[in-house]
């Protein structure tokens, strides 16, 4: 089974990237690591309840090519809106890759 003709969309993946910053320290950025086909669904509310009694916030489900390198701690960003990576499911057929999200939503005007 292939998923490629559902996904609709193109999100970008920004990823926490630590780097050395010359002192001892760390310094921290949102490195942009690719672009991939995405579909964004919103979860059912089993799926919802199930994050919240995980002490989680599951806001989208983005359902993505089984070969996705998307992570937990991921952002997911594209068409005006920025998701928040919380958890990733495989199925145990390798069929596609499935990214439990929370939306960030912009601040101020």
């Amino acid at each position: 089974m292939d998923i490629a003709h559902l996904l609709n969309r193109v999100l970008e993946v920004w990823r926490t990237v630590r780097s050395p910053d010359g002192g001892g320290g760390w310094e921290t950025a949102l490195v942009r690591q690719a672009d991939v086909p995405a579909k964004v669904d919103q979860p059912s509310a089993a799926e919802q309840l199930l994050a919240q009694q995980g002490g989680a916030e599951h806001t989208h489900s983005v359902y993505l090519l089984p070969g996705a390198d998307v992570r937990r701690g991921d952002e997911l960003r594209g068409g005006g809106q920025t998701f928040r990576v919380v958890s990733v499911i495989e199925p145990s057929a390798p069929v596609y890759r499935k990214a439990e999200c929370r939306l960030v939503e912009k601040e101020g005007a």
